[in-house]
C-alpha cells in the first residue's frame, strides 16, 4: 500500500522494488493500460528491445535519456491531439 501526496507522488514499497529490481535514482516508464498504472524499469525495456531493431542514423550517438524523452513527448502529443 502507498499514499499519494499532494504533488501526486508515492513511494514504491521496498518489497516490490526489490522483486522487480528498481533502485534509487533509476529511470522508470510510467504508463496507463486499461485504467491501471504500469511502472516498468527502463533497463528492462531497453533489454527487451536491444538488438531487435536497427538504430536509425539520426539517433546514433545521442543520449538515450534524451531520445526517450523526445519519443514520449511525441507519443503523448499525438495521442492527446487526436482525441480533441
Amino acid at each position: 500500500m502507498a499514499t499519494v501526496t499532494s504533488k501526486m507522488q508515492f513511494t514504491i514499497p521496498m518489497a516490490i522494488a526489490r522483486v522487480v529490481g528498481i533502485k534509487s535514482g533509476e529511470r522508470v516508464d510510467v504508463a496507463e493500460e486499461e485504467g491501471r498504472i504500469v511502472i516498468t524499469p527502463m533497463r528492462q525495456l531497453i533489454e527487451e528491445l536491444a538488438g531487435s531493431i536497427a538504430v536509425p542514423k539520426h539517433l546514433k550517438g545521442r543520449d538515450l535519456d534524451e531520445i526517450i524523452e523526445e519519443g514520449k513527448e511525441q507519443y503523448f502529443r499525438s495521442k492527446y491531439q487526436s482525441k480533441k
